[in-house]
């Protein structure tokens, strides 16, 4: 599902909100949860799921190509654990159709 989905989804939902105001409240939740990650805090979102960054650590890479090496900077990663009640969601047993 893409933003604009989603967006498409909660107007739908909250119809009566003016369009800008779920627009607003989706960026805000967005931005709130991007700025809480960048400041290597957890996100806990109950029946759902926890997000928290990570530490890839520097390395040597090398290029397939040449075989040449070079230094892979230390990077962060967003890392995502589903809640156990959306993983029992998923893996439901669904009826043929």
């Amino acid at each position: 599902m893409s933003r604009s989905e989603l967006l498409a989804k909660l107007r739908q939902a909250h119809s009566h909100l003016p369009a800008h105001a779920v627009e607003t409240a989706l960026d805000t939740i967005l931005d709130e949860i991007a700025e809480t990650l960048s400041q290597d805090h957890r996100v806990e979102l109950r029946g759902f799921g926890s997000f928290s960054s990570k530490i890839r650590v520097a390395r040597t890479g090398r290029n397939p190509r040449t075989g040449e090496a070079f230094a892979v900077a230390p990077k962060r990663y967003m890392h995502f654990r589903a809640s156990r009640q959306l993983l029992e969601r998923l893996n439901r047993p669904t009826t043929p159709g």
